[in-house]
């Protein structure tokens, strides 16, 4: 589902409002490289790195052509601890389900930990038009929700922001002024966060991953804030994609190597979790009662899919938009939907199914394969990128000038007769244009790229134009030695052999 608002402007219209926001750039520029190196540091020092990223490839693949099996036996497990199972089709769906949870449980407010199937379904809107009110309790979520926006990153939603942004809005909420320090800030989130902790009758959490063999999930975070909704309310909720679940608990090590080191140079998050059914009679805390909303939301139109199946991969670890050249410039709101980056240019026409609405978003890339090699499950989004685009055009949404000028090029570089006169008629026709050895024109297909670089000009004598003369040299018999030089250098060989290899 895409952003309210968003889709009567173009990806390229969004990307154009970040691309001239020079904090939004530096700011998101600066955390993705941070992370990006301590991801790279940490790898590193884990050692054998790909062997693990295969193994955990394995793991996904294994899980995802038997989601049906494990799937099955996860919700046997966690029935059997006392779990409520749902399954939502929909987003609408899964909406509808924790509301009902909610009315049933007379909620008036609801905690929630860090969820990005909620932010896909739109859940918190939906609370509220119920009159529910819902806080989000991970800082960063905290603050886009007071500024009435999306997650810019699947792991840092707040990345788009400063301090002195933040501290706007928190003292907003607070009636006062709140200095711009750090500090000062945290601990006014964390007061006003224990009270709706403790008033709260429903908490409301993600998954990142569901182990089958027992029934449990599993909760990784840095705050705390997911023990907090977990143990302090009566009633639990957990959102959870279909394609969570991993068959075992040994299948969690590999998981929790690959995870925390990819998402922010973390060894392992602050607080791992893991949940199997509701409060005990001998449990100190907990929820009396248990809810996991199973997902699937266009999920399954991708089993069986072998263009898009292994996007069930993903452990949405967020490393692909670290290592992104796009979204570093014009970061996750101009993406347009819940998820941004290579993975939710991918994610986001496939869950909805309607390529017609998504056209553009899969030219929102560069195919430079940065992000597969950034995927600790090395899922191939940039060849992903080309099916979209593929099954646009098939699909008829292709651009029509753009069709005629792909099927324009066919013609001439199909031919070398063709593509040489062409190279020839270029070299002619820019020398009106070239500057410096390079076309600053804003004009046509060049106005895109020349608005933030210079094209370079064609060479005066292309390669092919050079080759037959290269030829010629590589092919010309080598000049023999002159015989004095000749008969000289045997002597010293000879010398040298003789002599042990010494020579005066």
């Amino acid at each position: 589902m895409s952003q309210p608002g968003v889709m009567d402007v173009t990806v390229k219209e969004r990307a154009e409002l970040a691309l001239n926001d020079d904090f939004l750039r530096k700011a998101v520029r600066f955390t993705t490289e941070r992370l990006r190196n301590g991801k790279k540091s940490a790898s590193e020092e884990h050692g054998n790195w790909d062997e693990w990223r295969e193994r955990g490839r394995q793991i996904r693949l294994h899980t995802i052509a038997h989601l049906d099996y494990y799937l099955n036996e996860f919700v046997n497990n966690a029935r059997a601890n006392g779990v409520h199972i749902h399954f939502a089709e929909s987003s609408a769906q899964a909406a509808a389900i924790a509301l009902d949870i909610a009315a049933h449980n007379d909620a008036a407010s609801v905690v929630k930990s860090k969820s990005m199937v909620s932010e896909e379904v739109h859940l918190n809107h939906a609370l509220e038009s119920a009159g529910i009110e819902a806080i989000e309790t991970d800082l960063g979520e905290y603050i886009i929700q007071l500024a009435g926006e999306a997650p810019s990153h699947i792991v840092i939603p707040a990345i788009h922001k400063n301090r002195y942004q933040i501290a706007d809005l928190l003292s907003k909420e607070a009636g006062e002024i709140l200095e711009p320090d750090t500090t000062v800030l945290a601990g006014f989130v964390r007061k006003k966060l224990r009270e709706k902790f403790l008033e709260a009758e429903i908490g409301m959490t993600g998954c990142n991953f569901a182990i089958a063999e027992t029934g449990s999930m599993v909760l990784f975070e840095n705050e705390g804030n997911a023990r907090m909704v977990s143990t302090v309310p009566k009633t639990q909720i957990t959102l959870m994609g279909m394609e969570r679940i991993i068959p075992s608990w040994t299948d969690l090590e590999v998981m929790a190597t690959l995870l925390p080191r990819s998402a922010t140079g973390q060894k392992l998050t602050m607080y791992m979790s893991g949940i199997t059914g509701p409060r005990r009679s001998e449990d100190g805390d907990g929820p009396d009662e248990m809810h996991i909303i199973i997902v699937d939301n266009g999920r399954s139109l991708q089993l069986g899919d072998p263009e898009f199946q292994e996007l069930l991969n993903c452990i949405r670890c967020g490393a692909c938009l670290n290592a992104c050249p796009v979204y570093r410039h014009i970061g996750g709101h101009a993406y347009g939907g819940t998820y941004s980056g290579p993975i939710g240019a991918v994610l986001t026409p496939a869950l909805n199914g309607n390529i017609d609405e998504w056209n553009d978003i899969a030219s929102a890339s560069s195919l430079c394969g940065a992000c597969y090699e950034a995927c600790p499950v090395k899922i191939p989004l940039h060849d992903m990128l080309v099916y979209l685009r593929r099954r646009k055009v098939e699909e008829g949404h292709g651009n029509k000038l753009e069709s005629a000028g792909m099927k324009g090029f066919a013609a001439v570089v199909s031919n070398s007769k063709r593509f040489s006169a062409a190279i020839r008629l270029g070299q002619l026709g820019q020398k009106a244009v070239v500057r410096n050895n390079g076309i600053s024109l804003k004009l046509g297909p060049l106005k895109g790229w020349n608005s933030y670089r210079v094209a370079p000009s064609l060479a005066k004598r292309s390669f092919r134009q050079q080759w037959n003369k290269l030829d010629q040299e590589l092919n010309l018999e080598p000049k023999k030695m002159d015989a004095s030089v000749q008969n000289r250098m045997e002597q010293i060989l000879r010398e040298r052999t003789e002599g042990g290899g010494k020579h005066e």
